[in-house]
């Protein structure tokens, strides 16, 4: 179970480290533009993904995800949160401590409480190895939400 964890945490760390590399070669002038006016932009995506980091500690350390009592509430806050980053220096230090969180969470992690499965109370449940696999490979995928904007704008260079 130690190799599982420390795999999880490596994918924490490099899913982490891409997206800010992709998001590096994101022009300031498009830091905001998004291709349809309800569309997230990259600062939005970049904001949404840092913060996410820190959740998933918090979903790890808690064992347990988000309540559905109040969903739409927490809905609304997490959307604030979002908007409330503006700059790119702000989102990766969230980025950096929310991952650093990440790291830590999965260093708490006893083999019982790996192999549990968590009820989101909505009808359905995750097991604890996909919340702990989550941080890298949500990373890994907004990565590629900005990998396409950047062809939005005519970028068609490979960032790795």
């Amino acid at each position: 179970m130690e190799s599982l964890a420390a795999s999880y945490k490596e994918s924490a760390v490099r899913g982490m480290e891409h997206f800010l590399k992709v998001f590096s070669f994101v022009p300031d002038d498009k830091l905001t533009w998004t291709p349809t006016p309800t569309a997230k932009s990259a600062i939005r995506i970049a904001a949404h993904t840092a913060l996410y980091a820190g959740r998933f500690a918090r979903m790890i350390n808690d064992r347990k995800l988000p309540s559905s009592d109040n969903l739409a509430e927490w809905l609304a806050q997490v959307n604030a949160e979002e908007a409330a980053i503006t700059s790119r220096i702000e989102m990766e230090s969230v980025f950096r401590k929310g991952t650093d969180e990440v790291i830590a969470a999965l260093d708490s992690m006893t083999p019982e409480a790996i192999g549990t499965s968590l009820d989101s109370g909505l009808g359905w449940s995750m097991p604890m190895t996909f919340l702990m696999n989550l941080p890298g490979l949500h990373a890994m995928s907004h990565a590629a939400q900005i990998d396409y904007l950047q062809t939005c704008w005519d970028d068609q260079e490979v960032h790795f």
